[in-house]
């Protein structure tokens, strides 16, 4: 067999959680958030809060802004090898994608329709309401309470996934969220 005809067949390179936390950092790597820090820290921290899930999870969480702050499309995901799943997952989490994109608990709610997408939003969330983000906010705009859609928003997250999820993933991204779990209703922590 020549090498043309079997470099024909072989299958193509695994698009592993690795290779989506390194186009993470460079799809991000000029931007800046709201604070002007560094915005690739926020999609490796939200991709890093994911570690005890399955790959398409953390591969979807480390690129789950990709889609909304840069040019890539979902055939230029596919096509390098990202799996339809882990598209689907970004697409669900990606806000313009959305039903009423200028509505944000409607959007929440659609997340909150898909399970693996709540939990990418979750670690999303969670990251977006540290504290120290939250007080950095909340004195550069004292006039807009940065934290109300996070704060409302995670009830309906929490009630789509099993609460041990949540608590996985705020251990690692959040902690500081685990008391606030701890006190909902048991709706808001995942018997709906």
């Amino acid at each position: 067999m020549s090498e043309e005809h079997s470099a024909e067949h072989a299958p193509a390179p695994k698009f592993t959680v690795e290779t989506a936390k390194v186009l993470a950092e460079v799809a991000h790597n000029r931007q800046k958030d709201k604070l002007k820090r560094p915005y690739r820290e926020h999609v490796i921290a939200v991709g890093d809060a994911l570690a005890d899930f399955d790959d398409d999870i953390r591969i979807a969480g480390y690129l789950h802004d990709i889609a909304e702050d840069t040019p890539m499309t979902r055939q230029a995901l596919l096509d390098m090898g990202v799996s339809e799943r882990a598209v689907e997952i970004i697409e669900r989490v990606t806000n313009r994608l959305h039903s009423n994109p200028d509505d944000y608990q409607s959007g929440m709610r659609e997340i909150a329709a898909h399970h693996d997408a709540a939990l990418v939003k979750i670690a999303d969330n969670a990251h977006n309401s540290l504290p120290e983000r939250v007080q950095a906010l909340a004195e550069k705009w004292p006039d807009k309470p940065p934290v109300t859609k996070y704060r409302d928003a995670r009830p309906v997250l929490y009630a789509a996934v099993e609460p041990e999820e949540v608590r996985k993933i705020l251990a690692r991204v959040n902690p500081s969220l685990l008391k606030e779990l701890e006190a909902a209703p048991a709706t808001a922590a995942g018997e709906l």
